[in-house]
């Protein structure tokens, strides 16, 4: 929910720029395509079915959410991982975190990063842990944002 300031706020930076502007130009949008069922698109050609819990071959938002952190915090820390440790190094993510049972909000996500380090020795080991933790801090801007907050506005094509 946003506060009187920031839908001003929101405002202003809406008259310098399109609010709906992405990185290179990149249109997203979603399209309904049944009871409570969506396609996210991009249109560079990706897509991402997006449902309720128990729809088969797709995602909920609270789950994206958390992929999308997951995703961030991979590509964040995927330079430092793969120079010490080979390009294919295999690296898993795993992500999580439960609903507030009232307020209808994550209160905490968590994130498990899994990569074998045992060919590392204990120097080499801290240095590219405190690198991968700091390219996650400075970089991970989906992170960035669940840590800071960010406003969010709603329009209804017609709304006056």
């Amino acid at each position: 929910m946003t506060t009187d300031q920031d839908a001003r706020d929101v405002a202003a930076v809406s008259d310098e720029q399109d609010p709906l502007a992405n990185a290179d130009d990149t249109q997203l949008w979603l399209e309904r395509t049944g009871k409570r069922q969506y396609v996210g698109r991009s249109s560079r050609g990706g897509e991402v079915r997006i449902g309720s819990l128990g729809d088969p071959d797709s995602f909920t938002p609270g789950e994206l959410l958390k992929i999308a952190l997951g995703g961030c915090t991979g590509l964040s820390s995927d330079a430092a991982l793969a120079r010490r440790l080979g390009d294919d190094v295999p690296v898993t993510i795993r992500v999580g975190g439960l609903s507030h049972p009232t307020e209808d909000r994550y209160p905490a996500l968590a994130e498990v990063l899994e990569v074998d380090l045992s060919a590392l020795d204990d120097a080499s080991r801290d240095r590219l842990l405190t690198v991968v933790h700091r390219a996650v801090a400075e970089h991970c801007t989906v992170g960035r944002t669940l840590e800071h907050g960010a406003t969010t506005t709603l329009t209804v094509t017609g709304e006056r």
